[in-house]
């Protein structure tokens, strides 16, 4: 059996993973980069509080979840921008 210490932390994985499908579902991309964000700062506090691994793949999940959010951001912007220049 494997001591917590050499353990990776599932939660950073499924950040990663989450980070990862956000940037490439549409329309999901937005709740799963969300969700990817929580995943991936509570395995970043885990992985301190217990000393397991995988918090390059956390940083990985908190980055790629930011930039999928970030994407999903400017797209909605700049359909608002959109629309009110239309309708004026």
């Amino acid at each position: 059996m494997e001591s917590q210490q050499n353990q990776v932390n599932g939660k950073a994985i499924a950040g990663m993973v989450l980070g990862i499908t956000a940037i490439i579902i549409p329309y999901a991309g937005f709740i799963l980069g969300i969700l990817g964000i929580i995943f991936s700062i509570k395995a970043m506090n885990e992985i301190e509080q217990y000393g397991q691994q995988g918090r390059g793949l956390a940083i990985t999940g908190l980055v790629t979840s930011i930039i999928s959010i970030s994407i999903y951001a400017l797209i909605i912007l700049f359909f608002v921008i959109v629309g009110v220049f239309v309708t004026a």
